[in-house]
């Protein structure tokens, strides 16, 4: 208990709630809105360039004087595969010509991996946020150790023990145990390695007696009463995703969001088929087309990510949804629509009565 409250004062945090990162549905409003209500929100700055995290960071400042998270992408520089690329446009073919549109001619790498970004670096040194985590891995030492002289709060998600002692050696402060509940991305840092599929309380107990950094659960926690489970775990803190994807400062678009009230909820799949790496999703027209046995293996990520998006494009210009990347964890049919801020408290609440309950 003297840790979790170190760690929360550290942070300057009122509650042991951290809103995910989702690149591409957190906004700087939505971080404002956690922060302020005594949380740690969290912007994605995966899906941008350095000008663009720019803007997000001096919005999110414009909004809260509190503390906040960004977070980057720190993935491996696909490599390239002719045959594979060809074979992947050319079973996706009939899925663009169904919307009149043809595949794209080349495969576009459309995200630089922070670790070969020296823009984006210098400009975090430069604005230096309160807090900096890493997802698919750790950028170098000189990177982490210049942040840290900034003064900046580093931590990073694990998805298994090897990568926690990779965090741990790294000199990083805090590890995001993703359990395998979770959804978007899953934060290995090898996506071909094979994955144990650790649940989320598994994943956080193993990882409390192996290491002496504080540990954030993160996976299909959607409730207050989760939040204490976690923290009865060994947790300090929980980190929620899919939970927050339902509130009107999100960048969820109408599809989406009755995406998560609907039959997909209780549907969800892990797949590469959407970027190329693992990643749990609403189940939609794009994650069936996973059922045909002649789908081949997908470009490394994010090239094939550069397709999907462009699929989604053109089904959107028939006015088709259902090809989108539509991300969840599996506690998606517990999401409830509320502005952050009454979710916030509503959370709080839960979690406080879970405790009292405990206690008595």
């Amino acid at each position: 208990m003297q840790e979790q409250a170190g760690i929360l004062e550290r942070l300057g945090l009122q509650l042991p709630i951290i809103q995910a990162p989702m690149a591409g549905v957190s906004t700087p409003r939505l971080a404002a809105e956690v922060s302020k209500a005594g949380g740690l929100g969290s912007i994605g700055l995966g899906a941008t360039n350095a000008d663009g995290a720019r803007r997000m960071i001096t919005e999110l400042r414009a909004l809260t004087d509190s503390p906040f998270n960004v977070n980057v992408f720190v993935h491996s520089a696909p490599t390239h595969d002719s045959a594979r690329e060809s074979a992947w446009r050319k079973w996706l073919s009939p899925r663009f010509q169904a919307f009149e549109a043809t595949p794209p001619d080349r495969l576009d790498t459309l995200y630089t991996s922070f670790a070969d970004d020296p823009d984006m670096q210098a400009m975090l040194l430069e604005t230096r946020p309160p807090v900096v985590s890493f997802h698919f891995g750790l950028p170098s030492r000189d990177i982490i150790r210049a942040l840290k002289e900034s003064g900046i709060w580093l931590m990073a998600t694990a998805t298994n023990l090897e990568e926690t002692h990779a965090i741990e050696q790294a000199g990083l402060d805090a590890i995001v145990a993703q359990g395998f509940e979770a959804g978007g991305h899953r934060g290995m840092f090898d996506p071909k390695a094979a994955d144990n599929q650790l649940s989320t309380a598994a994943l956080t107990r193993q990882l409390v007696d192996a290491t002496h950094l504080p540990i954030i659960a993160a996976g299909g926690i959607m409730t207050g009463e989760a939040i204490a489970t976690a923290l009865a775990g060994g947790a300090v803190a929980a980190q929620l995703g899919t939970a927050f994807i339902a509130c009107p400062e999100s960048s969820a678009d109408a599809a989406y969001r009755d995406a998560l009230t609907g039959p997909a909820a209780h549907d969800i799949r892990m797949t590469s088929i959407v970027s190329g790496r693992p990643a749990r999703i609403l189940a939609n027209r794009f994650i069936s087309l996973m059922e045909d046995p002649s789908c081949p293996t997908p470009p490394d990520y994010p090239l094939t990510y550069a397709a999907g998006k462009a699929l989604n494009t053109a089904a959107r210009s028939q006015g088709v949804t259902g090809f989108g990347a539509q991300w969840a964890g599996q506690g998606a049919p517990l999401s409830r629509a509320m502005p952050a801020k009454e979710l916030m408290k509503v959370l709080a609440d839960e979690w406080q009565n879970a405790c009292t309950h405990d206690a008595s």
